[in-house]
């Protein structure tokens, strides 16, 4: 069998060449440049498979390629319908809590009353030269030696389109400060204090307990 070899100019392109050619000692075999030079192309399409959701990639060879994607706990997936996509959903939700105070002989407990979890308790303990008084529901007043006072806010309850509260003292900054919103503490920088006030960065959600506790 003769081989016949070519020579191409640099800019010369895959369509002029017919054939590929192997060699091994004095053998060789031809291999049409078509089976060599093709790329497979892709198509992407989703469908919905009970709770869960397929992903499937076709080939332009006729291959397939599946993956899927399964629903966890609180999570759904649903198609769009038309092939084109998914949406990824969430049900889970936070337990939300009740803060309040008791007096347990000279130490204050700060009570959190979980609506559907565990309830836990945060003991204030009074120390030496430090007094902890729990009046009038929710407010505890820290007194020492040294002056310093802790007073809690008035009850209040966020109405989802307010983010500015009263304090129940007059604190040098946040710093002085202590906020709960449903018995979670809030970092301060997700809030301001000016004078006897005090403005979240957000309105705090509708039916959500508040409670500050300023330092004096």
């Amino acid at each position: 069998m003769a081989v016949k070899f070519s020579q191409f100019n640099v800019a010369s392109s895959v369509s002029e060449i017919d054939y590929l050619v192997g060699y091994k000692s004095t053998d060789n075999i031809q291999i049409p440049v078509g089976l060599v030079g093709s790329n497979t192309t892709y198509t992407v399409a989703t469908a919905q498979a009970g709770s869960n959701e397929t992903l499937t990639l076709t080939g332009s060879d006729s291959s397939t390629d599946v993956i899927t994607f399964t629903a966890g706990n609180d999570i759904t997936l649903t198609d769009d319908g038309a092939g084109n996509g998914f949406t990824i959903a969430s049900t889970a939700s936070g337990d939300t809590y009740t803060l309040g105070a008791t007096t347990d002989g000279s130490n204050v407990d700060l009570n959190l009353d979980a609506a559907a979890g565990s309830d836990t308790t945060v003991q204030l303990t009074a120390g030496t030269g430090m007094t902890i008084t729990q009046s009038g529901g929710n407010n505890v007043t820290f007194a020492s030696a040294a002056g310093v006072t802790m007073t809690t806010s008035p009850a209040a309850t966020g109405n989802g389109s307010t983010a500015t509260y009263p304090l129940g003292a007059t604190p040098t900054d946040e710093n002085y400060t202590m906020a709960y919103i449903s018995g979670v503490y809030q970092l301060k920088s997700s809030y301001t204090v000016s004078g006897s006030n005090i403005t979240f960065d957000t309105n705090v959600p509708n039916g959500a307990s508040i409670e500050i506790i300023t330092t004096t």
